[in-house]
Order: structure tokens, then C-alpha cells, then sequence
């Protein structure tokens, strides 16, 4: 089988970056275009406008951390399965994981279409009528295509297990580019406001739902594809249990943001709540290639260690561990080079918004030395099976420590304690990260 000879060849550097390449493309390109829909609406439709749609992120998280969770754990199920040669139960499992996403999906999005008004208030939409009618018209739009959002996330991390990471990175790039020209046709051009960037973001998502459905669908019969599903709730709760770093991660990404949203709007305004959503944007923009390593090379990990091939395990893992280390510096160099440049795409050069995201980014750009080791850690423990050690890393890195912080250190710095948050949240969970490799090392092999 292709992906099987694909799957089990012995990696180098070389062959284990061109493997993992289009997953870290697509996360590349995933964040620029994510980047750019702030870049159009900060410029053109302005700080309420870009306010709302991050007082609407924690909610959207929700939805991303459900689809990652199902999608990642059981990516790491199905790879397994296959390393174990067992395709037809591999098959089966993948099409009853994707169904009971889509049906989660259509749950999501009629309760939350059901209380939207209450829902927002609760995110701090209330803060003005203003605010609130731009958060509820991005939040209709975005809701109404939950089921989509579902798949195309969930797809991302199956494409990679199912030995088609270029088709991932492909279809993303038709999505996003299809984004950014509708960004400029509905905003700039037809000046639709944050409704037109509402339309584009959904229309840019259903693209690869729709083509990763219909892939699926028709693939070869040596390859992953759906097929008659059996229902096997075990497999599903394993999905969850495995999978619950990545739901963790981006619940936690939820709560935090909301307390950045809060605190801001305490200490400064509506103002300083997009400096944080600039901030939040260029993170994206500089982090995509660890996501992407670690999203690539999962499958592998699962895949030997189901096979019981531990010298390439090993081998995978000393690679993995030179390039996490080498990326960290750089991306933090690179953090320093551009940082203001990507913040002035979104916030005017002098503007006040500008200003206070320039104050912090000095500060905030030091989590990237340690980002990038925490994030391959938490998915090498995904990749084994063991998703508690995975949950216990996000969960403390990502809520955790990040809350303790944002309780403590805005109360004796002010501000500035705001932006040292994260970093030290992420310096803190690479000792926690450390920790468990070193511990388990003797269980998995990898050491």
C-alpha cells in the first residue's frame, strides 16, 4: 500500500521536514490569511470591528477545539491501527470519528444560533451596542457553517494519517486565497463591513470541507476512505480521551482569551482589546511552523510505535527535538525583526492601538523560545496514546499557569504583567515538558 510504504520508509532530517513540510504549510498559510482577515478588518472597518471579532474567538475556539480533539486523537488511533496492519477497522473507525464530528457540529450550531444573544454578553459583547451589533452579525455568520468548521478542521490532522498531506496543504491554499480576494471584494470594494468578512472566512472553510468530503469518498480502495461505519463507542471516547490536550489547548484558549478581553477592557478599553487580538494575529502568523512539525510527524510517531520500530522512533525523536530547538531561536529573532511591521499592517503606524501592542510585543515575543518544545511535547504524547500526559501539559501551559498569572501580575505591575502572562506560562510548562519526556522515556522507547 502506498502509505504504507511512505509511512515506514527510515527518516532523516531531510526526508522527515520534506514529509512534514506540507502539514507545516498549511499552517504557514492557514495563519496568514487568518492574519490578513485582521489586516482588513482593523484597516477598513475599524477597532470595534476587530474587538469584536476576538471577543468572538473564544467561542469559535470551542468549536476548533472539539474538531482538533476528534481529529487528532483519533488520527493517532487510525495510524496505529495501521501500523498494526489492520486497514478495514482503521477504515471504519475513520468514518464513524468523521460522522460523530458532523453531528456534533450540527448540535453546536443550533444551540449556540438558539442563545446567541445571551452567549455574547457572556463573551463581553455588552460593553456597547456598538460592540455588540458587530460581535452578532460576525458571530450569525460564523455559527451557521459550525458543521463545516467541524469537518475542515478535524480533516486536516486525518489527510496527513491518510498519507495526503499535500492534498491538505493544496486545498487549504485554494480556501485561503479564495478568504483574502473575498476579504477585498466584500470589504474594500462592496464595503460590507465585518458582514463581508463574516462571508468570506465561511466560504473560505467550506472549500476544504466540501473537497476533503468528496476525497473521502472516493479514494482508492488501498487507501484510508469511508466506508461503512460501525458504531464503536470506545473508539470514540478513546478519540476524546487521546485527542483532550488538543481540546484542552484550545478551551484554554477560550478562557484565557476572555480574561486578555476582560483585563483590557478593565485597564485601558475597547483599544486594548485589539492590541490583544494584534497580538493574538502575530502570534499565529510566527508559531504555524511548530504546529505544523508536530501536526506531520504524529502519524509517523503513532504509525512506529504501533509497529514496534523503535529505533526509528528514536531516530524521529532526536530529529524532532534539534529542529524544535534550532526553529525556537529563530522564529524569536525573526519575532524581533517583523514584529513591528505585522502589527502596523493592523493597527496604524502612531494610532493608539499601535502603541499599546508595541509596548508589549518586546515582552510577549520571549514565549516563542519556549513555545515550540512545549507544543511538540503535548503531541508526541498524543501521538503515543497516552493523552493524559498530553492533557497535563496543555492544560497547564495554556490555562493553568497563563490565569495564575493574569490574577498576580497585572495586580503589582499593571499592564506590563498582562504581557509577561505568556511567557512565563511557557517557560514554567517546559520544565512540566521536560519532565514527562524524561520520565516516560523508558516506557515509549524514544530516548
Amino acid at each position: 500500500m502506498g502509505i504504507t510504504k511512505e509511512i515506514e520508509k527510515e527518516y532523516t532530517m531531510k526526508s522527515l521536514l520534506t514529509y512534514a513540510s506540507p502539514t507545516i504549510g498549511v499552517m504557514i498559510f492557514a495563519s496568514i490569511y487568518t492574519m490578513v482577515d485582521g489586516i482588513f478588518v482593523g484597516r477598513y472597518v475599524g477597532a470595534t470591528a476587530l474587538s469584536a471579532v476576538n471577543i468572538f474567538m473564544p467561542f469559535y475556539a470551542l468549536i476548533f477545539a472539539v474538531a482538533l480533539m476528534l481529529g487528532t486523537g483519533g488520527s493517532a488511533i487510525i495510524a496505529k491501527k495501521m501500523g498494526e496492519d489492520k486497514y478495514p477497522e482503521a477504515r471504519s473507525n475513520f468514518t464513524f470519528i468523521v460522522l460523530s464530528g458532523i453531528v456534533i457540529g450540527f448540535l453546536i450550531m443550533i444551540f449556540s444560533l438558539s442563545f446567541i444573544g445571551p452567549l455574547l454578553k457572556i463573551l463581553g459583547a455588552g460593553e456597547s451596542d456598538h460592540l455588540f451589533n458587530f460581535t452578532k452579525t460576525y458571530a450569525t455568520i460564523m455559527l451557521a457553517c459550525t458543521p463545516l468548521v467541524v469537518i475542515q478542521a478535524m480533516l486536516e490532522p486525518l489527510f496527513v494519517t491518510a498519507g495526503k498531506p499535500k492534498l491538505s496543504l493544496y486545498i487549504t491554499l485554494i480556501g485561503g486565497s479564495t478568504n483574502i480576494v473575498l476579504d477585498y471584494v466584500f470589504i474594500v470594494v462592496m464595503d460590507m463591513g465585518i458582514k463581508g468578512a463574516a462571508i468570506a472566512t465561511a466560504i473560505g472553510v467550506a472549500i476544504p470541507a466540501i473537497v476533503g468530503i468528496v476525497y473521502f469518498f472516493s479514494a482508492k480502495k488501498d487507501q484510508l476512505q469511508f466506508t461503512k461505519p460501525k458504531i464503536d463507542w470506545k473508539v470514540l471516547q478513546s478519540s476524546c480521551v487521546n485527542g483532550s490536550s488538543e481540546m484542552v489547548t484550545n478551551l484554554s484558549t477560550s478562557v484565557t482569551t476572555f480574561a486578555f478581553n476582560f483585563l483590557m477592557l478593565k485597564y485601558i478599553g475597547v483599544e486594548g482589546v485589539a492590541a490583544v487580538t494584534i497580538m493574538l494575529y502575530t502570534m499565529f502568523f510566527l508559531t504555524p511552523i511548530f504546529m505544523g512539525y508536530s501536526f506531520g510527524i504524529a502519524p509517523l510517531i503513532s504509525y512506529n510505535y504501533g509497529s514496534k520500530n523503535i529505533n526509528q522512533l528514536k531516530r524521529i525523536f532526536r530529529i524532532s527535538v534539534f529542529f524544535i530547538g534550532a526553529t525556537s531561536i529563530v522564529v524569536f529573532g525573526v519575532s524581533l525583526l517583523l514584529g513591528p511591521s505585522l502589527i502596523a499592517f493592523m493597527g496604524e503606524k502612531g494610532s493608539n492601538v499601535y502603541n499599546i501592542a508595541i509596548s508589549g510585543f518586546g515582552i510577549f515575543s520571549v514565549s516563542f523560545l519556549f513555545m515550540g518544545v512545549n507544543i511538540f511535547s503535548s503531541m508526541l504524547f498524543t501521538a503515543l496514546s497516552n493523552g493524559k500526559v498530553s492533557a497535563v501539559i496543555s492544560f497547564l501551559r495554556t490555562l493553568v499557569f497563563v490565569l495564575i498569572a493574569l490574577l498576580v501580575l497585572p495586580l503589582v505591575m499593571g499592564v506590563p504583567g498582562i504581557w509577561v502572562a505568556i511567557p512565563l506560562a511557557e517557560f514554567l510548562s517546559i520544565i512540566v515538558s521536560t519532565f514527562f519526556i524524561y520520565r516516560n522515556r523508558k516506557v515509549y522507547h524514544y530516548l
